[in-house]
């Protein structure tokens, strides 16, 4: 073999190599770089679901849409059990920090065609904050759940202040300052 064939080699080689830790890079990032808390909300896409007997919004959310606000964003189905025992906490967390800026955003992970379902479960607990449906379950992937129900605080700043793996009660006191600590921090 000549000498510039080898090189040829050893070039082709490397172009493949790089090529290959390229694509394990994209492939791994979740596991090799895990979301973590103080770093920037990664965006999602969601649909809303409307309240019963209103026209669904065809337009997609995403984090961009509560851009300076506090958010807590939960992810959840209607066939989980914790998700049922902790959502009536969230309306009432909404009803005392929802008029002073708190965002609820709960994410459901329910299958395709569940908007129904989806509407009746958030009747049937009388629901008020927002309520989005990603059927495509991109969220879970994106924020990297363990599981439903999961939540996480986004400052203003839109970094992740907190997560949280399974039910809480939301409106107890320790959440509560939390958040009204979160609430007081300035708008960037």
């Amino acid at each position: 073999m000549t000498e510039r064939r080898q090189w040829l080699v050893i070039l082709g080689a490397s172009i493949a190599l790089g090529v290959g830790i390229s694509v394990a890079m994209v492939r791994l990032a979740p596991e090799l770089f895990p979301l973590k808390i103080g770093a920037e909300a990664p965006d999602f896409a969601a649909l809303p679901v409307a309240a019963s007997g209103a026209a669904s919004a065809p337009e997609t959310k995403g984090i961009d849409a509560y851009q300076g606000e506090v958010v807590l964003l939960n992810i959840w189905a209607t066939w989980c059990g914790p998700c049922r025992v902790e959502m009536p906490s969230m309306q009432r967390l909404h009803e005392r920090l929802g008029p002073k800026g708190l965002k609820i955003v709960a994410v459901s992970v329910d299958d395709p065609g569940s908007a129904r379902r989806i509407r009746e479960f958030a009747d049937e607990l009388g629901l008020s904050f927002e309520l989005l449906h990603d059927a495509s379950k991109g969220i879970e992937g994106i924020y990297q759940t363990t599981g439903v129900p999961e939540t996480f605080l986004i400052g203003r700043d839109g970094t992740i202040r907190r997560r949280s793996i399974g039910a809480e009660a939301w409106d107890s006191e320790a959440n509560i300052a939390q958040l009204e600590r979160l609430l007081a921090e300035p708008r960037p």
